[in-house]
Parts: C-alpha cells; structure tokens; sequence
C-alpha cells in the first residue's frame, strides 16, 4: 500500500543508492531501521547540487529533500523487504548545504516532512532536526537520515 501511495502522489519510489563510501545504506538494529545520509540521486545522476540560498532557491532545496526522503524509504526497503513493515517514522536529520546568509532550513526540510506526512498519515509525525552545513558530498544541496520504527 505504502509503494502505492506514493505513485499516487505523483513519485516513484527508486533503487536503492549505491553508497559512495565504506558505509551500508541502511540497518536495522531491534526494531529500528536508521539510514545512512542520502543526497539527491535519480537514477544515479546527482540532482540539486550547490548552495540553497546562493545557487539554488528554496523550493529547489525542498524537492532535492523530496529525493532525499525517497532514497532513505528506498534504502530502509532494501533491509526490510517491503514499505508496509513500516509502523511509524521517527525522526528525520536534515542537513542543508546553505549559503552564509540563508537560515530558511526547516522550510527546506519540509520538503521531505511533508511528504513523509501524506505518504504515512498520522504514522509519519515524526521529531527532526534541520541544519545549515557549510559543505556535502559531491556538492550536494541537501542530505537526510531517517529513523523508522518497523513491525
């Protein structure tokens, strides 16, 4: 159902990252699954790099948070099988690659928030941080870890 919901918002849910580093994607420890940082990869091609606030808008930022969110519901996928062990999401780290001057990250950050919200419902309120960085990987504008309780 959970895969459903989100080609009826309009998205597809892709293959998992291949991490850039010696890391896994994601891991489940009990009954959490946390994920690794996940930038904006489509397809294997970066999307959104740069410095929201300077090279990017802030609705760019919000729809590279968008990919982000989806590669983190990839990556918890690739460990537990299907979306639908979902029981609730927790909580979402956000980091924003901002210009010195730009300080709108929670509105970034919503991007992935709100989508989380009406893919997952009440299950989906979740507690998050959004930060400011000065530099990501491969010049990425935006990077998002997630926490999920599964079933």
């Amino acid at each position: 159902m959970i895969e459903e919901k989100i080609k009826q918002l309009g998205f597809e849910l892709p293959e998992v990252a291949k991490p850039l580093a010696a890391y896994i994607p994601a891991k489940k420890v009990g009954n959490l699954v946390m994920t690794s940082g996940q930038i904006p990869v489509v397809k294997g091609e970066l999307k959104y790099t740069g410095k929201v606030g300077k090279n990017l808008s802030e609705e760019d930022g919000k729809k590279a948070a968008q990919i982000c969110a989806l590669n983190c519901l990839a990556a918890i996928k690739s460990v537990i099988g299907s979306l639908d062990n979902i029981e609730e999401v927790v909580k979402l780290t956000v980091f924003v690659n901002s210009s010195t001057d730009f300080t709108a990250q929670p509105k970034v950050a919503n991007g992935a928030s709100e989508l989380i919200g009406k893919i997952f419902g009440d299950s989906g309120l979740h507690v998050r941080s959004a930060v400011g960085v000065n530099e990501l990987p491969l010049n990425a504008s935006v990077e998002i870890e997630m926490i999920v309780k599964v079933k």
